[in-house]
């Protein structure tokens, strides 16, 4: 089996030297942050579209809440997937999950069962653009829920999350005018390549740093 795709502790040094001189605006953000935390977590797609259903629109303790509710209903560990696809929808609805939800985590398992899901040895196979396409063919998952399991669960290195209110506020922030459109975030992350996920990462930290956390 290939081992997961997580960067050395060096590796993100390397991105950061690239985006200080690539951009000595982000350069400046960078240095008042400070090092990059990205940890990937190395998961498989079935178990890291689980969890990322389950925390889609909460609050990070909500949603930790209510996945260990869901986690405690098949013995505190994430269940197979015909387990969970012979679990009643209402038991599922009882641990604080939506009707949406409860359909999107039937569907992913049901995604598993069928062998539509690549094992982790063949995702690290694939590019990002063909994770998105395999990936949001179950319900409930988009783009954006992709991109997140690729920055956060492979540590893929190049991935800008277009789309997220968070990166383009911070680009707002630190580059000034209006929030950038999904289109002129691209445009702008053409000078970030080939650590857009890292940029992203530091776009959100503006965000932080404007609220004073």
């Amino acid at each position: 089996m290939t081992p997961p795709v997580i960067p050395p502790p060096h590796r993100w040094a390397e991105a950061e030297q690239h985006l200080a001189a690539a951009d000595p605006t982000l350069g400046d953000l960078i240095a008042a942050v400070g090092p990059c935390t990205i940890e990937p977590r190395g998961d498989a797609p079935y178990t890291a579209l689980m969890r990322s259903v389950v925390y889609q629109q909460l609050s990070g303790k909500a949603a930790a809440t209510i996945y260990g509710r869901l986690l405690e209903r098949f013995g505190g560990t994430v269940p197979e997937p015909a387990a969970l696809a012979a679990t009643p929808p209402d038991d599922l609805r009882a641990a604080g999950l939506s009707w949406a939800k409860t359909a999107a985590l039937l569907d992913l398992a049901r995604h598993a069962i069928d062998g539509a899901l690549p094992p982790l040895d063949e995702v690290h196979a694939l590019t990002d653009a063909e994770l998105v396409e395999r990936l949001t063919r179950v319900k409930g998952v988009g783009p954006w829920t992709v991109q997140m399991y690729l920055m956060f669960g492979l540590g893929r290195p190049d991935v800008l999350p277009d789309k997220d209110l968070g990166v383009q506020e911070g680009a707002r922030i630190l580059y000034g005018g209006d929030r950038p459109s999904p289109a002129a975030l691209l445009a702008l992350g053409e000078a970030w390549r080939p650590w857009r996920t890292v940029a992203s990462w530091y776009m959100w930290r503006a965000v932080d740093r404007a609220r004073g956390e």
